[in-house]
């Protein structure tokens, strides 16, 4: 089958095929009658195409958001980190919209059986920005029922927010909607702006670009204190705070700034060490 030809058949196909999706079996998150274990909504897989096992390793180990890396190619929205990575079987619509709208259908409206909060999809554009969204648009309006949507000056939630992030030219174009079933991951530069939580509702930026502070030592009283300005800001406009560029690296260092974080009101850990989140998450209750 032709290349073109192959990648048409799985837009067609794609959502048809959401409720057919085989779910990874004796999962506490894949049906059943009573809520699985407590979700992580401060975890964020970065990168998360690159396990095993999209989408479904990062719920294994309960985070709340997930990020996927797209290539606009042809009508298709590839997944990868790189143009190097893309296969045409690899799709937004086959690692994670379909098999979100198989789980959310068998958790009867939520991905986390019994749990209400939407999990956040992060989609990150790495082609241009404005003709890669509208692609994504017309990709995410096949799946009605997964999205939390805005409409007229309302947000509607529902069981997955899709928030846009990477080229910042996909900006203009969602600005131009009054019905989108995606948000704008903003930056630092947007906190305090005339973008309200409707339309930016969270606000992600390079932590090595705003503190010098990696783990080791004490965290300087002036940076702890522009890290809670900066969540006080956000939060009094019902906007999150995610960094990116923070150490990943196992140790006591990674551990001390991930306690600085979450104690100064940091929303989203970015990882791509699941397992260690996850277990630093759970020795971590208060949060």
């Amino acid at each position: 089958m032709a290349l073109t030809t192959r990648r048409r058949a799985l837009t067609t196909l794609g959502a048809a095929l959401a409720g057919a999706v085989a779910l990874p079996a004796g999962q506490a998150w894949a049906g059943g009658g009573h809520p699985g274990p407590r979700p992580l909504w401060h975890a964020h897989a970065h990168n998360d195409y690159e396990h095993p096992r999209p989408l479904f390793d990062a719920l294994d180990h309960r985070f709340g958001s997930v990020e996927a890396d797209i290539f606009l190619v042809g009508d298709q929205l590839l997944i990868g980190h790189d143009t190097s990575e893309l296969d045409p079987t690899r799709t937004l619509e086959s690692l994670y919209l379909d098999p979100l709208a198989a789980l959310v259908k068998a958790n009867h409206g939520s991905v986390y059986r019994g749990r209400r909060q939407p999990v956040q999809l992060l989609i990150d554009i790495k082609t241009e920005g404005s003709s890669t969204y509208v692609e994504l648009d017309r990709h995410l309006r096949r799946y009605p029922h997964l999205l939390t949507r805005y409409a007229h000056g309302r947000v509607h939630p529902g069981p997955v927010t899709a928030v846009v992030s990477g080229d910042r030219a996909a900006r203009v174009p969602m600005e131009a909607q009054t019905e989108r079933r995606a948000f704008y991951d903003g930056r630092l530069a947007d906190l305090g702006g005339a973008a309200p939580a409707s339309f930016i509702p969270l606000i992600s930026d390079n932590w090595t670009l705003n503190f010098t502070w990696q783990g080791e030592g004490p965290f300087p009283d002036a940076e702890r204190q522009k890290l809670r300005g900066i969540t006080g800001a956000a939060h009094a406009r019902v906007q999150q705070i995610r960094f990116w560029a923070t150490p990943d690296t196992a140790g006591a260092a990674r551990d001390a700034l991930w306690t600085e974080l979450l104690a100064g009101g940091v929303d989203y850990l970015n990882t791509d060490d699941l397992a260690s989140l996850e277990a630093f998450l759970d020795a971590h209750p208060f949060v």
